[in-house]
């Protein structure tokens, strides 16, 4: 009993501690202009170095920062979906569509030929690293727009709407991924043909199943719901309840073997139609603040630095891939149809990859090395690294080149 208490008081003070030392890490980049997740990589990191008396790598720790992770996706992407305006999306689809599919393509065939034919990578991991390479993380690029204010410019805006369809568009992709990889693995014997609509029948099905419950929750139950919740306790109550709900329909999904991810996600767009629901969204971000930076954190204790050396050559040449992905593949499409300033601007805004690129990666890694190997995984940290710090430092002096200027308000 004296044992197990005294685990559970140092787990508390770990956790605590780690809280403390994330929000001085936050603190402290973002009054140098970088962001945050590196902190949070680096930090997770020198706590694996460190390890003092094998605390850092103990079945404990691990597990209560692996749930800790956990939480964090489930916040990451609920907030996303939260934020998305898929009717809003849907009405600028005909003025960003070239964009994100050049962007989509591109970055996403690069980075496959990269990993398959360049380095050599089986085809699975090469898969997975061309998914998580079609993401975006422009949450990095926006802070510096909205710096310079042109977040509200009409660029400003395309951006954003690239961006939230870039991230949709990866969600959606991994999850057919996470469908059709039990195949390409080989767990699924027969003719290609028969055993892949073997594979991707039952994954249609489950997404009809799950997207109509989505469907008919946000229709008759999400407004409701957010109604009696607001009733019975004030503000920031109301958002913990939605936000709980959220949890609920994540788990859910994971239930019925998609990520938990995915179904954060789609929670995050049940009540993302909600004008009401929305407006929770800065008392939610208290609770996602807490938990998304363990995500990071745990990715950086699960790195292994013996793969280093090995990682540092693979991560070279996925970083080139992976700048290169998205300054050709939405930079040309914007060239002809915004310019050249304002594609240099978006391309360059659309380079760095973190929240999203990482969840892939990392539900790849659960999986084992035949799908994401520690080398590999940790070639992708680098990646993640390298393009969330080097576009900042480009951007803000082409922001202030190239001035935005704003749409006046009706």
């Amino acid at each position: 009993m004296i044992e197990s208490e005294t685990i559970l008081l140092l787990l508390t003070l770990l956790v605590g501690a780690t809280i403390v030392l994330a929000i001085l890490t936050k603190a402290g980049l973002e009054r140098i202009g970088a962001p945050a997740l590196v902190g949070y990589l680096v930090m997770g990191f020198l706590m694996r170095l460190w390890n003092y008396q094998g605390i850092f790598t103990s079945t404990a720790v691990l597990e209560v920062y692996s749930f800790l992770a956990e939480l964090g996706i489930i916040s990451l992407l609920f907030r996303v979906g939260l934020e998305s305006n898929l009717a809003g999306l849907l009405r600028q689809l005909p003025r960003a569509g070239l964009i994100l599919v050049g962007n989509l393509l591109f970055s996403g065939i690069l980075g496959f030929l990269a990993a398959y034919h360049l380095l050599q990578l089986a085809l699975i991991p090469s898969l997975f690293i061309a998914v998580a390479l079609t993401a975006t993380s422009v949450g990095i690029s926006v802070g510096l727009w909205q710096e310079e204010d042109a977040l509200n410019s009409p660029n400003g805006e395309l951006l954003l709407d690239i961006a939230e369809m870039d991230d949709i568009a990866a969600i959606a992709l991994m999850s057919l991924l996470f469908a059709i990889v039990p195949f390409l693995n080989g767990d699924v014997e027969g003719d290609f043909l028969p055993a892949l609509a073997q594979t991707i029948g039952p994954f249609l099905l489950k997404v009809f199943t799950f997207g109509a419950f989505c469907l008919v929750f946000s229709r008759y139950l999400e407004r409701p719901l957010t109604r009696f919740f607001e009733s019975i306790e004030p503000p920031p109550d109301p958002m913990l309840m939605v936000a709980g709900t959220g949890f609920i329909i994540a788990s859910l999904a994971g239930l019925l073997g998609f990520s938990v991810a995915v179904g954060a996600f789609f929670a995050g767009l049940v009540f993302s139609r909600d004008p009401d629901a929305v407006t929770f969204d800065a008392s939610f971000g208290t609770l996602a603040e807490f938990f998304i930076p363990f995500f990071f954190i745990h990715i950086g204790m699960t790195l292994d630095p013996s793969v280093l050396p090995v990682s540092l050559g693979l991560g070279s040449v996925l970083i080139v891939a992976a700048v290169l992905g998205k300054l050709i593949g939405a930079g040309v499409p914007a060239l002809l149809t915004v310019g050249q300033s304002s594609a240099t601007l978006l391309s360059l805004s659309m380079v760095p990859r973190a929240e999203i690129a990482m969840v892939i990666m990392q539900r790849g890694r659960y999986l084992g090395d035949w799908a994401v190997s520690s080398q590999v995984f940790a070639a992708m940290a680098m990646v993640s690294v390298a393009t969330s710090l080097f576009p900042p430092l480009l951007l803000r002096p082409l922001l202030r080149q190239w001035p935005q200027t704003q749409e006046i308000e009706p």
